[in-house]
């Protein structure tokens, strides 16, 4: 092995050091660091758009972007995210305290069931009324303590919280003002075709925007939407339902239907048909047709990715990353189908360029 070829096993294996290392430094604080990255994607055209308003003040159009994403997006989910908690606390004291029996509802429901459907009961293992209503109000009360418990966590991790918020926030600021050469660093570094990193950074970008804004906007109007028909029909805890209609909202296909769908079907067979009625109807006509429409046009025509290819990209994310994966799953999934559209044409440059090499 000649010195060159020494010297560059050496650096490379250099650079995978500290670049490990650099990124075990970064662990801590990933979720931060992460979603500082995605907000200067997305609203990096806003940005732009400023910067030619104000011609030659960079730092000032990034400051201006940062205060509108506080405004519009951080302040926004603070306050929804304390009224949550809050009604979680009311709601994990009210089953604690035997006030709301969720076993007791289901109860109704099977009392209120046909004779002929009882051996459909029986063979599915739901008779033993007594066990299945333990394991509901069991259900219930552990999903509202961790409500209540986050509550506590926020309030006792406050300081983490805001450094969290600050490194976010700092991070964005200058991924704005320097967001360009930045990527033409990468783009630089990248030992790819121009072609290939091209195409690669366009789906990267894409994808961020598509995903974020389509979800987003999909997840906040069904959820707003679903609280609403359940405030309208005195359901309670719309706000609580209607977020968790929203984050469900981030599953195509299925999303809010897990919530609104067994509360219709209680309604009918309790004898409240009207009520069951409206909500089956709204579901299906109002909720259901914003998924089918905003998602094809907000999220699907962007990445070009499959239905069943989100699904289980976004199921995959959630399980593997929590609440950051509803973008890493189908971020992961649209790279992993852009590089293999790609890995025939790479393919192919190699073998053009050995057969030049052995001419």
């Amino acid at each position: 092995m000649n010195d060159s070829g020494l010297h560059y096993r050496t650096f490379i294996i250099l650079l995978v050091i500290v670049t490990l290392a650099f990124g075990r430094l970064l662990l801590p604080y990933y979720g931060a660091i992460f979603w500082g990255a995605i907000l200067a994607i997305s609203f990096m055209p806003l940005h732009r758009r400023l910067l030619t308003l104000l011609p030659g003040r960079p730092n000032l159009s990034a400051l201006l972007t940062v205060l509108l994403v506080l405004l519009l997006v951080i302040l926004p989910l603070t306050l929804l995210t304390g009224s949550l908690l809050q009604e979680g606390s009311n709601l994990y004291k009210r089953i604690e305290s035997g006030e709301l029996n969720l076993g007791g509802y289901f109860e109704q429901i099977v009392g209120a069931l046909p004779p002929s459907l009882h051996a459909s009961l029986e063979r599915l293992g739901l008779t033993d009324l007594f066990s299945v209503q333990e394991k509901l109000s069991a259900g219930a009360l552990q999903g509202s303590k961790f409500l209540a418990s986050q509550a506590v966590n926020i309030g006792q991790n406050t300081f983490q919280f805001l450094i969290g918020l600050g490194i976010m926030l700092y991070l964005l600021f200058f991924l704005l003002r320097d967001g360009s050469p930045l990527a033409r660093k990468i783009m630089t570094a990248l030992p790819l075709s121009t072609e290939h990193k091209q195409l690669l950074i366009h789906k990267f970008i894409t994808v961020v925007r598509a995903t974020l804004k389509g979800n987003i906007v999909v997840a906040a109007t069904q959820g707003a939407l679903g609280g609403l028909i359940f405030w309208i029909l005195g359901i309670e805890g719309p706000l609580l339902w209607g977020v968790i209609m929203a984050l469900l909202s981030l599953l195509p296909a299925v999303g809010a239907a897990i919530i609104w769908l067994p509360v219709a079907a209680y309604f009918l067979v309790t004898g409240d048909y009207w009520l069951g009625t409206i909500l089956i109807l709204y579901g299906v006509l109002v909720i259901g047709l914003v998924d089918n429409i905003l998602r094809p046009l907000l999220v699907g025509k962007d990445t070009k990715l499959p239905d069943y290819v989100v699904l289980i990209s976004t199921i995959g994310g959630l399980t593997t990353f929590g609440l950051n994966g509803f973008v890493i799953g189908p971020l992961i999934a649209a790279l992993f189908i852009a590089v293999w559209d790609l890995f025939p044409s790479a393919t192919q440059e190699r073998s053009d360029s050995q057969e030049d090499a052995l001419r």
